[in-house]
């Protein structure tokens, strides 16, 4: 499916440091099947937006997480229609290597940031898969259908949620939104009071919404721990026939 005249004008003359998001024949990276479901999200002015501010950010020579062809890892990972579950984080990690376009996850051989780690204590508590001190790569479980979605999809180099009052929220704010509308029965986490505005976004007659303390060191024994969500998550999916989520880290 071809992107609109109007979203290729917006980026034909940012394609080069646009973040890849546009290949040589104009088509943005990301999934067919959520081209299709997300069309009119894409030819919002907030694109625009968007492109304006990243040719800015180019001028600067300011570096942007994650590389290019990673800021829709999440989507090319979960297609729209094996979305099961949602893990909503905040921000694109700042860091050099860490970021590479799934919520809370880092790459193989990134040390594992410390709010991972509070998930991996839980994850170990809760359905007794060992501690991983070595691997954060998540992307075992965006292939079971876990859409880990953060609400900025980029981010300068060295300073957090400096990309998100550029377009991002409306995006992700409307990929939230057409999970809620077209699907059902799919499980949102929601780790945090940033995650927990995101309930408005939800049909909760559709859905069901778990939500916790974020796993942050500075938060994550008020609540994260304990919170047992993989366990209640899986516990839902197959209430609905769903084949459960293998929480492993492969």
């Amino acid at each position: 499916m071809k992107v609109s005249l109007n979203f290729k004008s917006i980026f034909n003359y940012s394609i080069f440091y646009c973040f890849n998001l546009v290949k040589k024949n104009m088509d943005v990276d990301i999934h067919p099947s959520w081209k299709s479901v997300l069309k009119s999200a894409f030819e919002q002015p907030y694109f625009e937006q968007l492109a304006s501010f990243l040719k800015t950010e180019k001028a600067l020579g300011k570096p942007i997480f994650p590389p290019g062809p990673l800021i829709f890892h999440a989507f090319n990972c979960t297609p729209f229609d094996a979305v099961k579950v949602v893990i909503i984080g905040q921000d694109p990690y700042h860091g050099l290597g860490q970021a590479h376009g799934l919520s809370f996850s880092v790459p193989n051989g990134i040390k594992v940031p410390p709010s991972l780690k509070n998930i991996f204590k839980e994850l170990e508590t809760d359905i007794g898969i060992p501690y991983q001190a070595s691997n954060g790569n998540l992307v075992h479980w965006a292939n079971q259908g876990v859409l880990l979605l953060n609400a900025a999809l980029t981010v300068r180099a060295g300073e957090p949620f400096s990309h998100a009052k550029y377009g991002w929220a409306d995006f992700t704010d409307a990929v939230i939104s057409t999970i809620s509308d077209k699907k059902s029965n799919v499980v949102f986490l929601l780790w945090g009071k940033f995650a927990q505005e995101k309930i408005a976004l939800i049909n909760q007659s559709s859905h069901y919404v778990l939500t916790a303390a974020h796993p942050s060191p500075f938060s994550a024994d008020k609540g994260f721990f304990g919170c047992r969500h993989f366990s209640k998550t899986n516990q839902l999916l197959m209430k609905n026939g769903s084949t459960p989520i293998d929480w492993s880290i492969h």
